[in-house]
């Protein structure tokens, strides 16, 4: 934990804050916190606005076994988001974990997860994809990379609508961009300006259908090289090529 995700709801008064959960047992186990001591906080930002200056420090007022008081004083912006938008064909629950922990510490700011042929279809009725786990997630993503602004999930159960119909408001705003293990064409380093979006197919890959359907829209097919690799690494990995400086210009 690289920053303290505080919330509206922690505030016991004005600047001052109280912590009853793992936040206070991380403070005073692994942070060893004692009264007086500075520790870095930052307040939630689940607005779609431009971030605010919710990044700061908290002045140790109390550490005990009981709670964590601050004494919070704000005033820094959080990190730039990435200019990726992830789609995500929905893999197996730990696998998901990973990706949104990892994602948001990479500045995702929005995930799509939809379905496809090789998607089980019982992943859906996860007790992951409730708000609260998912949020929990996104969260320790924050607290890695210390940030504030909570990404935004959307949900999409059909492979058709997604593909013609929303991935149609990405294409209107710059590329789409398949990883796709049989793909010809290396992923590329960095891109042109304006909205990216990735989209990142089930373990096992696209079936023929799903690649055609993508190539007749006009997305770009990419691959990472003949290596098979799972599903959060590969979106680690490409999030950074393509979220690099560029030294390979899209034609």
């Amino acid at each position: 934990m690289n920053v303290i995700v505080l919330e509206p709801s922690d505030f016991i008064g004005e600047g001052v804050v109280r912590l009853c959960d793992r936040r206070r047992e991380h403070a005073r186990k692994h942070l060893r916190a004692e009264p007086g001591d500075r520790l870095r906080v930052g307040l939630l930002d689940e607005g779609d606005e431009a971030p605010l200056p919710n990044l700061g420090h908290g002045e140790v007022l109390r550490c005990d076994r009981e709670a964590l008081e601050l004494r919070v004083s704000l005033g820094e912006r959080p990190p730039a988001a990435s200019g990726i938008v992830l789609a995500l064909a929905l893999p197996r629950p730990p696998t998901l974990e990973k990706v949104l922990q990892q994602g948001t510490a990479l500045g995702i700011k929005r995930f799509l997860l939809f379905h496809s042929r090789r998607v089980e279809p019982s992943y859906w009725d996860s007790s992951l994809l409730a708000a609260a786990a998912l949020r929990r997630h996104m969260l320790l993503g924050l607290e890695q990379c210390v940030d504030t602004v909570l990404p935004r999930i959307e949900m999409h159960r059909g492979f058709a609508a997604f593909v013609e119909e929303r991935l149609e408001q990405e294409r209107a705003r710059g590329v789409v961009v398949v990883a796709d293990p049989e793909a010809a064409e290396m992923c590329p380093c960095g891109g042109e300006e304006g909205s990216l979006c990735l989209v990142l197919g089930p373990e096992g890959g696209f079936v023929p259908y799903e690649r055609e359907r993508f190539a007749g829209l006009g997305d770009r097919m990419v691959g990472l090289g003949p290596r098979i690799l799972r599903v959060e690494t590969a979106m680690v990995a490409l999030v950074a090529r393509l979220g690099g400086p560029p030294t390979v210009l899209w034609k």
